[in-house]
């Protein structure tokens, strides 16, 4: 059974663990969950990624903090656009660059795959299902919603429920691609595709909410 860590053990390091071999446990972890589902076991992962079962329980604590982890790598990797340096002040190409990372994080195979064993998840393990959701998607929203409160503030939108705005840029972005890719009923999109998606739902969001 996947589910026997605890949440608060998540961050727990008893010494630090350098990046490469992070990346390497969450790599391992992902293509082995997509692979085999609950039936991945850290021995596994830690085979795959090269290093200690020892670390990734000092690091992590348990399978379900691995889980955890790379459920905040794919929402971190969607929110990066928001916390350019220059992005609070280009709100309209802002929101695209983050409509592409949120489009190009759906199309990943890996990403795709991940998703499925969420949902599969979600019937056996209710508990894990909901902390990846919170981990991952929620946690995106939140990166974005926050973002609107900066250029709300700023004067740049006008937007009385950032969240409720949150969820719908989202979903202008996504449509029922999602859907489509998790029941395997399309994925060939382009690059220039995926760009001229968000640009238009930037494009149409900004004129939704434009300052009076």
């Amino acid at each position: 059974m996947l589910l026997g860590g605890d949440a608060s053990n998540m961050s727990r390091s008893t010494g630090q663990i350098d990046l490469a071999k992070n990346e390497a446990i969450l790599d391992a972890a992902i293509e082995l969950l997509v692979e085999r589902g609950v039936e991945a076991s850290l021995e596994d992962i830690a085979r795959r990624a090269g290093v200690a079962k020892q670390t990734i329980y000092n690091h992590y604590g348990s399978k379900n903090d691995v889980v955890r982890a790379l459920a905040a790598r794919r929402a971190a990797s969607i929110a990066a656009p928001l916390a350019g340096l220059d992005a609070a002040q280009h709100p309209e190409r802002t929101l695209a660059a983050y409509g592409v990372a949120l489009l190009q994080a759906l199309l990943a195979a890996r990403s795709i795959g991940f998703m499925r064993f969420a949902i599969g998840s979600a019937a056996t393990s209710p508990e894990l299902a909901r902390a990846i959701y919170h981990s991952g998607i929620r946690t995106s929203r939140t990166s974005l919603a926050d973002y609107l409160v900066v250029e709300a503030s700023a004067g740049r939108l006008s937007i009385p429920n950032p969240s409720q705005a949150a969820e719908m840029y989202a979903g202008m972005v996504i449509g029922s691609l999602q859907s489509a890719l998790l029941l395997n009923a399309g994925t060939d999109i382009s690059h220039e595709e995926i760009e001229a998606t968000a640009c238009e739902a930037a494009h149409r969001f900004m004129r939704a909410f434009a300052p009076d």
